[in-house]
């Protein structure tokens, strides 16, 4: 996948899961969750961009790092959701997928850009 590809995924996860918080009841349990959603789901394409601009091979390195985290956090998030009962497993389960594909993804890219494997 080329980097073209990989940043449309990327905003298209944050873009995705906003539209799913749209159709969260209200409610200050849920807002607490869509708040950290929120920054999390839309700092994993911003941070991929950044990581995209890396000035040298431990810079990419290290924001691929912040892009592994933002991806991972908003899975936690979609699991926090889904266990709280405030949406269901079948109205995430695409984003879940979506979200552990990216991550698979990252954590290869990290690991080629070291050389080898953690």
């Amino acid at each position: 996948m080329d980097k073209q590809e990989f940043q449309r995924r990327t905003k298209r996860f944050g873009l995705d899961v906003l539209a799913l918080l749209r159709s969260l009841p209200t409610g200050v349990p849920t807002m607490q969750v869509a708040r950290q959603l929120v920054k999390s789901c839309t700092a994993v394409g911003a941070n991929y961009r950044h990581a995209c601009r890396a000035k040298s091979r431990p810079d990419f390195i290290s924001k691929m790092g912040t892009v592994e985290e933002e991806v991972d956090e908003s899975l936690y998030w979609l699991e926090v959701l889904v266990e709280a009962r405030l949406v269901s497993q079948k109205a995430v389960a695409a984003l879940k997928d979506e979200g552990e594909q990216l991550l698979r993804m990252v954590v290869a890219s990290i690991n080629t850009a070291r050389g080898g494997s953690r």
